[in-house]
C-alpha cells in the first residue's frame, strides 16, 4: 500500500511544479499558450509544467538607460546618457503580454522613446541641452512619450538626460559666453560696489556738512548769550550806579554840603604846608588853626 502511495506521488510530482513569485513582481500562467487574465501575487504558485507557464514580470520602477545622439535645431547631433523610469499598470499585464510581448522595452518604450526626443530636441537648439532648459526638454519628452505608452500599460515617470556632451567647437564657444558672463556679472558686480560706496561718502560728506552747520548754529547761539549777558550786566550796573548816584544827590541837601566843606578846610589847615584857600565869600572858615 505505501509503495502504491509513494508512485502517486512520484506520478503526481511530474505533473506540478511550483513558482515562487518574488517581491515587487507579479505572475500571469500561460497554459498551452493562451494567456491568463488573472494576476497572481507574490508568493509560491503550482502548475503542471507540462502544459502551463508562470511568466513574472517587475511591477515596480525600472531604470532602462541609453545612450543615444540627439539632433538639435541648428542640426548638431547631441551625444546624451538618458536613463528612462517607467513601471508597468498591474492590470494591463495580460493585454502588454498579448499585444506587445516579454520584450517591450526593445519592441515599445526605445522605439517612441526615440521618437519622441528626436521631435522634442530638434526645437531646441544645443546649448540649450546644457543649461537650465534641459528640465524644460525633459518634460516634454515625457509628456510625448505618455501621449503613446499610457493606453498600453506603460507609465513614464521621469525622462533624465544625465550626461550631455557637446560638440568640441560648441562647447569652447559655450564656456567662453558662460566666462563673458561671469565677468560681465563681476564688473557689474565692482560697479555696484562702487556705486554704494560714492553713496555712502555722499551721505557721510553731508552729514559732516550738517554736523559742521549744527556746530556753527550753538557757536553763534552761545555768543548770541554771552553778549546778551554782558549787556544785561552792564545795563544792570548803570542802572545800579544810576540809582547810587540819584540816592546820593537826594542825600547831599545845602547843610550837608556846608558839613562837609567844613570838614574839607579843616583837614587842609592840619597840613604843615602853606596853603591858599580861595572861597566864594559865603563858606565860613570856622575853627581854623592858624
Amino acid at each position: 500500500m505505501k509503495k502504491l502511495s509513494y508512485i502517486f506521488l512520484g506520478i503526481s510530482a511530474l505533473f506540478v511544479s511550483c513558482k515562487v513569485i518574488v517581491q515587487d513582481e507579479v505572475g500571469i500562467k500561460r497554459t498551452l499558450g493562451k494567456l491568463d487574465d488573472k494576476i497572481l501575487q507574490p508568493g509560491p504558485r503550482g502548475f503542471n509544467p507540462f502544459v502551463s507557464k508562470i511568466i513574472t514580470i517587475p511591477i515596480s520602477t525600472v531604470n532602462l538607460e541609453m545612450n543615444l545622439g540627439l539632433p538639435s535645431k541648428e542640426g548638431l547631433t547631441v551625444n546624451s546618457e538618458i536613463s528612462i523610469l517607467y513601471k508597468l499598470k498591474p492590470n494591463e499585464l495580460a493585454n502588454i503580454l498579448k499585444n506587445t510581448g516579454l520584450q517591450f522595452e526593445e519592441t515599445m518604450i526605445k522605439p517612441v522613446f526615440r521618437s519622441a526626443a528626436a521631435d522634442i530636441c530638434a526645437n531646441f537648439y544645443a546649448k540649450d541641452m546644457h543649461s537650465n532648459k534641459r528640465s524644460e526638454i525633459e518634460k516634454d519628452i515625457k509628456a510625448r512619450m505618455m501621449e503613446v505608452l499610457e493606453s498600453r500599460g506603460f507609465i513614464i515617470e521621469q525622462v533624465l538626460l544625465k550626461s550631455i556632451m557637446l560638440p568640441p567647437g560648441l562647447s569652447k564657444s559655450i564656456e567662453e559666453k558662460l566666462q563673458a558672463e561671469q565677468e560681465a556679472q563681476r564688473m557689474e558686480f565692482v560697479k555696484d560696489k562702487e556705486r554704494l560706496e560714492a553713496e555712502r561718502k555722499l551721505i557721510q560728506a553731508e552729514g559732516d556738512k550738517n554736523s559742521r552747520i549744527i556746530a556753527a548754529e550753538a557757536l553763534k547761539r552761545t555768543l548770541e548769550i554771552e553778549a546778551l549777558g554782558r549787556a544785561n550786566a552792564i545795563k544792570t550796573e548803570a542802572e545800579a550806579q544810576m540809582t547810587a548816584n540819584e540816592l546820593m544827590n537826594k542825600s547831599l541837601t545845602p547843610m550837608v554840603l556846608k558839613s562837609r566843606q567844613i570838614e574839607a578846610f579843616q583837614n587842609l589847615s592840619k597840613s604843615n604846608n602853606s596853603k591858599i584857600i580861595i572861597t566864594d565869600g559865603k563858606t565860613p572858615l570856622i575853627g581854623l588853626d592858624h
